[in-house]
Formats: structure tokens, C-alpha cells, sequence
């Protein structure tokens, strides 16, 4: 893309395979996803109510948008993992989790279905995690760091709720939208999230702890105009979205990411594995009347039954 007045790029689909950009003039990245047989095939683990599947669908393509901005090592090293985990305490949803893997994408809810029938058909936020907290931990394998920042569950959504974890544990100005389309082919899930980024050059005022700043106020102004329904279009590419929105700007660089997939990691080596790691007398309280150990795995609704050697 540049501002020689071409033609924006071709029509894609583009489900499950998110876009990379960056705004070089206005010293901002992006990145744009849409999710569609991934999202169905980890929805379709569990029997989820309407309302906990948005909430499942809107929490994936946060994790996906977020996920991508990690940069993996060496193709040798463990890929750098985002977790997204959100609680509390007596609320409608008991645990929410996602995380991201080398565009490996996995989540689930667990919830109190009595609780959850006494609402209406669109409970807010607020109804449905009371005054619950959103902790977002980042394992970079190939360095062995890992960070977690923690915030209330507080807006109108999951991604109002990142906003306000990237201004305050990481400082850095993000704007994060995204809409979910429900319907008997399936369910959509769209989101578009960009950054400030810090200048960092010594002696100079880094650019993101500046909510104001000018470049930013741009960028968040043009971002914002995109509509619910552009997200969730599939005859609308994602380049196509990023051109809509930054068309006029001097550059934008685009960039495929990876591929998407679900991603649960249950096998019986793993699970053979951890089980091995607790006492003889505990692995034995564990054991069935068969002599093996049930292992439930919530992510994919599946129980495995573990021999050990």
C-alpha cells in the first residue's frame, strides 16, 4: 500500500489467518484477524448458552490479536505463549481461559448455568464477572522470562477491559475492537487492535506514556470509524479493512501472519508426564477401580484414562 492513489487490494476471506501492519509515519502497528472454523471447532467442545459463547468468541480474537505480537526465537526454541485468565469470585462466570501459542489458539468457560438463566438474553460484563480481575501472562520461552499484569474487569467488553491493561501495566496506548457474528453457518469473530509505539531514544519523552499525543489521536480517531459489520464480513479482506481505515496515510506496511489453529496440547504423554511427577501414595488415591488415572481435559471436553508405566 503507499499514497500513490492505487487500487486497494484484492477481496480475501482471510478466516483464521491474521494480518500484520504498521503505520511507519505515525509510529503505530496493527493487526486485524477474523476468526471462523477455528473459533466453531473450539465452541463446539462444549455445549455453551449464547451468551457464554460471545463471550468465549469475543475472548478468542482478543487472544489471537494480542497473541500475534509476540516475536518467537530460534525455530529450535518453545514458541512464546500469551494466557488470558479471567475470575471471580460468587460470579456468573467462574473461570475464563485462552491462550496462544505459535498460532495455536485454545479456550474455554466454565460457568453457573442457574445463575446465568435468571439474566436476559445480552448480560453486560458486570453481570456476568461482578468485580472479577483480568491477568494476562507472557511466557517468552526463548529468553525463560515471564510477566503478568493485572487489572479489574471493568468497561462494556473483554477488549475494553485490554485497553485499560495495556495503558496501565504496559503503558502503551491500544485501541482494540471487535464483533462477533452469530448464525446457523457457524460463528464469526473480528477484531482489530492497534498500538502507539515508544520512540524510546534517549533524552526524549517515549511517545506511550502520552495518551494525547498527536500521531496517536490520529491514528485512534481513523481506527475507531471501523463499523461492527465490516469485522465480521467475509467478502471484505483484511487488507481490504486495513486500506479503509489508513488509505491516506504516506505508508502501511502489511504483513500475513501465521495461520490459526485450535491448539489444545492433551496427550497421554503429557498427562503421563505430570501425573508422574506427584508421590506414589498420591498417584495411588488418583487410580479407578480399573487401575488407571481419569484425567479430565476442560479445553477439549475430553477424558483420558492414564496407565502408568
Amino acid at each position: 500500500m503507499s499514497d500513490e492513489g492505487s487500487n486497494p487490494p484484492g477481496v480475501e476471506t482471510g478466516f483464521d489467518r491474521p494480518l500484520h501492519f504498521t503505520l511507519p509515519a505515525r509510529n503505530a502497528r496493527g493487526r486485524v484477524v477474523r476468526l471462523g472454523p477455528v473459533l466453531d471447532e473450539i465452541l463446539a467442545a462444549h455445549s455453551y448458552p449464547p451468551p457464554i459463547k460471545h463471550l468465549l468468541a469475543e475472548a478468542l480474537a482478543v487472544t489471537a490479536l494480542i497473541g500475534t505480537l509476540l516475536k518467537d526465537g530460534d525455530d529450535d526454541a518453545a514458541p512464546a505463549q500469551l494466557t488470558m485468565q479471567a475470575q471471580t469470585e460468587g460470579g456468573i462466570v467462574e473461570l475464563l481461559v485462552c491462550d496462544y501459542r505459535g498460532g495455536e489458539l485454545r479456550g474455554y468457560v466454565r460457568h453457573n448455568a442457574e445463575m446465568l438463566a435468571s439474566l436476559g438474553a445480552n448480560p453486560s460484563l458486570f453481570a456476568l464477572f461482578g468485580k472479577g480481575y483480568l491477568a494476562i501472562t507472557f511466557d517468552l520461552a526463548a529468553t525463560g522470562q515471564r510477566y503478568q499484569g493485572i487489572v479489574p474487569l471493568e468497561g462494556d467488553s473483554l477488549a475494553d477491559a485490554c485497553q485499560n491493561y495495556f495503558q496501565q501495566s504496559e503503558q502503551v496506548p491500544t485501541l482494540i475492537r471487535v464483533a462477533i457474528r452469530s448464525g446457523p453457518d457457524g460463528c464469526v469473530a473480528g477484531g482489530l487492535l492497534v498500538q502507539h509505539l515508544a520512540e524510546g531514544e534517549e533524552g526524549r519523552e517515549r511517545l506511550h506514556v502520552r495518551l494525547d499525543h498527536p500521531e496517536w489521536e490520529h491514528v485512534a480517531v481513523l481506527a475507531g470509524s471501523l463499523r461492527h459489520n465490516e469485522l465480521v464480513d467475509p467478502e471484505l479482506g483484511l487488507e481490504s479493512i486495513v486500506w479503509r481505515l489508513f488509505h491516506e496515510e504516506p505508508e502501511v506496511r502489511v504483513e500475513p501472519g501465521m495461520p490459526l489453529m485450535r491448539g489444545c496440547r492433551c496427550t497421554i504423554a503429557h498427562f503421563r508426564e505430570v501425573i508422574g511427577r506427584f508421590p506414589p501414595e498420591d498417584r495411588a488415591e488418583m487410580r479407578g477401580d480399573d487401575g488407571r488415572i481419569a484425567v479430565d481435559c476442560a479445553f477439549c471436553s475430553r477424558v483420558f484414562a492414564i496407565e502408568e508405566d
